[in-house]
């Protein structure tokens, strides 16, 4: 993870946000490279998800909407996070994300252990408690530890469990609830009748508009609407790079189905969908799971969730949510405005209130993932024959920041440069490009590997004396390179970047 983190940083992809002010911690900034590959994701998936299906229409919704759609949509009384504090190092952790486990030798608790969530979370604990009892000099067999999250610890447990940050026990709170929306105020006023909230989820504009949508776009059931847009968390502990953050873009539709229809049948398209998706952009399917949530631990309005995991350097964790959210959020808002948010089914000539299907995903986690997908290490010929390390990012070239980038042989043969800058000119009007006529030839293949760029096309003294105009193309994946006519260079590019 931390050569990922460098290289997003040495290339562009991604800053800290307010860096030279020491940074704000969950906040993050793309740069040149990261907001390229940020918009293509988007781009893909928009494309995809709306442009290219009959049955799903877009919009953009405010980020700051009526206070009372949060207390509708149960985000004001219930959008919590369970938090613990140490009073000793004033440090918070989420009480899920925080674990203990008793210390049991010969069928006697003698103490506590505690540790971060990870993905060797019960090793830590395991070791732990074989260090405490070492310490304490206990004699007798150490029974094999039992993870337990800080939500399930009971009131005479929290103050034997030691805080993370100390290691010594007594300091942690008792976990509490903490709403995780950030609070703003409209207008001149700063008092409660001014409150309103940063959205952390895009999903209720798409319900508050679902009935200007139905009277403006022609629908019919089944139909889908889509959003992609900024929401606000006020996360406890950010971590993991951009995987958690306080500002975050979602991609969400919401596809509305008659209440009679066959929701599970809906739900597993969509999800064998969402599924498809990714690996089109270029995620290996090795390293893409589905975790279906417990019946008993659903929401009360939710008929089923399934997530798509993916396999981080971190640890597998949660890609893209697809739920089946039967008729909650718009009987909710039906109830709380007094506006009807019904559709009139033709064939039984009734007002029915849609079900649906809920398929939402973070655009900075699909980031994050193909970055780490892409990241590969091999060794190549330097100009002298030697080998030497290659970092490669094999994107999809769908994704890929630059398609493709243009370099002259030489910088200082005017015939090379101007025909390399012509066919640069032609290429940028279609697809993001990079002209590059510094160093030599084998460097800057490298620097074009390191970013991700499908291709390179290099203008050499065969496109100039010989017939034909063909250029060297070579791949970045395989390093293999072939001649290559202008208008087979465009034939290729349609093909494989759409």
């Amino acid at each position: 993870m931390d050569a990922i983190v460098a290289l997003a940083k040495r290339r562009g992809f991604i800053f800290q946000s307010s860096e030279i002010y020491g940074g704000l911690n969950g906040f993050f900034d793309y740069g040149p490279l990261g907001s390229e590959l940020k918009k293509n994701i988007r781009d893909c998936w928009w494309n995809d998800m709306v442009r290219r299906r009959d049955d799903i229409v877009g919009i953009e919704t405010s980020i700051i909407m009526h206070p009372k759609v949060w207390e509708a949509s149960g985000h004001v009384a219930g959008f919590t996070d369970p938090l613990v504090d140490c009073k000793v190092s004033k440090q918070r952790y989420r009480a899920d994300q925080l674990f203990f486990a008793a210390v049991v030798v010969e069928g006697q608790t003698v103490g506590y252990v505690s540790a971060l969530e990870s993905e060797k979370t019960a090793e830590e604990l395991q070791a732990a408690a074989e260090n405490f009892k070492r310490k304490k000099a206990l004699q007798g067999k150490l029974e094999p530890v039992q993870p337990k999250d800080m939500t399930e610890a009971q009131p005479d447990e929290v103050a034997k469990i030691p805080s993370p940050a100390t290691g010594e026990p007594g300091s942690l709170t008792p976990p509490r609830a903490f709403n995780m929306m950030f609070e703003t105020y409209v207008g001149a006023l700063r008092d409660d009748s001014a409150k309103a909230y940063l959205r952390p989820e895009t999903a209720q504009g798409m319900f508050v508009d679902f009935k200007n949508v139905v009277d403006t776009g022609r629908v019919k059931l089944p139909f889908g609407i889509a959003q992609i847009g900024k929401s606000f968390r006020n996360e406890i502990t950010p971590r993991n790079f951009i995987f958690r953050s306080r500002e975050f873009e979602q991609m969400e539709m919401e596809y509305f189905i008659h209440p009679d229809a066959d929701w599970l049948k809906c739900h597993e398209e969509w999800l064998q969908w969402c599924r498809a998706w990714l690996i089109s952009i270029g995620l290996p399917e090795s390293h893409l799971s589905l975790y279906e949530h417990p019946k008993a631990k659903l929401a009360f309005y939710s008929r089923r969730t399934v997530d798509i995991m993916f396999k981080y350097p971190f640890g597998v964790q949660e890609l893209w949510g697809i739920a089946a959210r039967s008729d909650y959020d718009l009987k909710q808002h039906q109830q709380a405005s007094g506006v009807p948010q019904t559709y009139f089914d033709e064939a039984t000539k009734q007002k029915v209130v849609p079900h649906v299907i809920e398929p939402a995903v973070g655009v900075d986690r699909i980031l994050l993932a193909v970055l780490c997908a892409a990241y590969s290490e091999d060794e190549a010929p330097d100009d002298k024959g030697k080998l030497e390390k290659r970092i490669v990012l094999r994107l999809s070239p769908r994704i890929a920041p630059i398609k493709v980038a243009v370099l002259p042989l030489l910088k200082n043969k005017e015939a090379l440069v101007g025909r390399a800058k012509a066919l640069h000119a032609k290429l940028k009007r279609h697809y993001a490009t990079f002209y590059d006529d510094g160093g030599a030839i084998g460097r800057r293949y490298r620097r074009q590997d390191e970013i991700g760029t499908p291709w390179c096309v290099t203008i050499d003294f065969d496109t100039i004396e010989k017939p034909g105009d063909t250029f060297t193309l070579r791949e970045r994946d395989s390093m293999a390179q072939r001649r290559i006519t202008e208008a087979e260079l465009f034939a290729m590019l349609a093909e494989r970047v759409d």
